[in-house]
C-alpha cells in the first residue's frame, strides 16, 4: 500500500474474523454444533415464502420493509414505525456505532460479550471499554462504575453469548436508570425467544428514551443464511439510523421469508419448547460426567473443563467423532467449549462422545 494511503484509526486493531469450522477432512456425517443454528431449520411457511420470492428476483426489494415491520409489530406488540430492519442484528449494532460513536467516545461491553461490540466500536473510531463479569454474569455495578462523560453506548446481550446467562428485568432497569445522560443502552436479544415469557427489554424500551433492543432471525427462526435482524427503540434513534441505512439493504427473498417466519408463532413455540427440553437434558448429562455449565437461557451450553488443556483435548476427541463445537478462548474462556443444542440424536451423540473422552464408557 502506498505510504500516504491509510485506513481510519481503529480499523487495523480489528482482527480478521475467523468463522467456525463447518467440515472435517475425511469425516462424513459431520455434526455441526458450533454456530447456534436451529437444528429444525426454518418453518415450512418461511420456506414457501422464499420459494415464491424467486419469481420477483428482477425487481428491487421494498425500501421501507413495511411488510416485515408490520408483521413484527403484530406478533411482538411494537409500533412498526419504530422498527428498523438490517442484515442480521449485526448491521443494527454497526448502525448504532456509526451514528453515535466517534474518536474520543467510549463504548462499554462485558468481558465475555459478543465480539461484534468491540469490532463495531473500533470501526467507528471509538474506544471499546471492557468491564468484568461476576462468575460469567453481567455485573451492572461494574458497568455503572465504568461509565463517564465519554460513554456513548453500553452493549448488553441478554441472554449473553457465549455464556448463556442473563440478568433480570430489575437489573436491566437499574442499569438504564444509572447511565449518564448522553449514553444509550443497547439490549442485544439474539436469543430472547428461547426464554419463556421474556420481552427482550421491550417494556424498558417503551418506558425510556435511552434504550434500544435488537433481535435476529438467525437463531430460533432458522434463517441464519438469509441474514435478517431488526431493532426497536425511541423514534428519534430509529430515524437517525434510517438516515445511514442503505435503501435496499434487505433482499426481497429475505424479507418474505422473515415475514412468514415471524408470523408462524406455533412453529416458533415448538422450537423453544424442544430446545428447552434438550438443553436441560444435555446440560444434566454433561454435569454427571464432570463437565458443569451455568444454567443456560439460550440454545447452547457453555461446558466448563478443568483447564484449557482438557478443553482442547475434548475438542479434539469430539472432532474425531465427527462433532464440531466452538472453542471460546477468544472470549477469555479457554477452559470452555460452547455446544449448540441440537435435536435429540445430536445431543445424545455429543454426550456419548464426551463420556468416551472422560472414560465413562468404552
Amino acid at each position: 500500500m502506498a505510504d500516504g494511503i491509510k485506513p481510519q484509526p481503529g480499523i487495523m486493531d480489528i482482527a480478521l474474523y475467523e468463522g467456525g469450522v463447518s467440515h472435517l477432512d475425511g469425516v462424513s456425517n459431520v455434526l455441526k454444533l458450533s454456530s447456534n443454528e436451529n437444528p429444525l431449520g426454518p418453518s415450512d411457511a418461511a420456506k414457501e415464502a422464499f420459494s415464491r420470492a424467486v419469481h420477483q428476483l428482477h425487481r428491487y426489494p421494498s425500501t421501507d420493509h413495511a411488510g416485515l415491520r408490520t408483521a413484527i409489530g403484530d406478533v411482538w406488540g411494537v409500533d412498526p414505525d419504530r422498527v428498523i430492519c438490517g442484515v442480521g442484528s449485526d448491521e443494527i449494532l454497526h448502525f448504532m456505532c456509526q451514528c453515535y460513536v466517534g474518536p474520543g467516545d467510549e463504548v462499554i461491553h462485558t468481558e465475555h460479550g459478543f465480539a461484534i461490540y468491540r469490532i463495531a466500536t473500533l470501526a467507528a473510531g471509538g474506544t471499546p471499554v471492557e468491564v468484568r463479569e461476576r462468575e460469567r454474569v453481567t455485573d451492572v455495578d461494574a458497568i455503572l462504575e465504568a461509565c463517564n462523560d465519554r460513554t456513548k453506548l453500553v452493549f448488553i446481550a441478554n441472554p449473553n453469548n457465549p455464556t448463556g446467562t442473563m440478568i433480570g428485568q430489575s437489573e436491566l432497569a437499574r442499569l438504564a436508570e444509572g447511565l449518564p445522560s448522553q449514553a444509550i443502552l443497547v439490549l442485544d436479544g439474539a436469543y430472547a425467544e428461547y426464554v419463556d415469557a421474556y420481552d427482550a427489554g421491550l417494556a424498558l424500551v417503551e418506558a425510556r428514551n435511552n434504550v434500544i433492543m435488537t433481535r435476529t432471525f438467525s437463531k430460533i427462526y432458522g434463517l441464519g443464511g438469509m441474514r435478517v435482524g431488526w431493532g426497536y427503540g425511541p423514534r428519534e434513534i430509529i430515524e437517525v439510523m434510517n438516515r445511514i441505512r442503505g435503501p435496499f439493504n434487505m433482499s426481497s427473498a429475505a424479507l418474505a421469508a422473515a415475514e412468514a417466519a415471524v408470523r408462524d408463532t406455533d412453529y416458533t413455540e415448538k422450537c423453544r419448547v424442544d430446545n428447552a427440553r434438550m438443553r436441560e437434558w444435555m446440560a444434566t448429562a454433561l454435569a454427571e460426567l464432570g463437565v458443569p455449565s451455568d444454567t443456560s437461557t439460550a440454545n447452547f451450553v457453555l461446558a466448563r473443563f478443568a483447564d484449557e488443556t482438557e478443553a482442547d483435548a475434548c475438542d479434539d476427541a469430539l472432532r474425531k467423532a465427527g462433532i464440531i463445537v466452538r472453542k471460546v478462548a477468544g472470549y477469555k474462556l479457554p477452559h470452555c467449549l460452547r455446544i449448540t443444542v441440537g435435536d435429540e440424536s445430536a445431543c445424545r451423540r455429543v454426550v456419548h462422545a464426551v463420556a468416551q473422552f472422560k472414560g465413562a464408557v468404552k
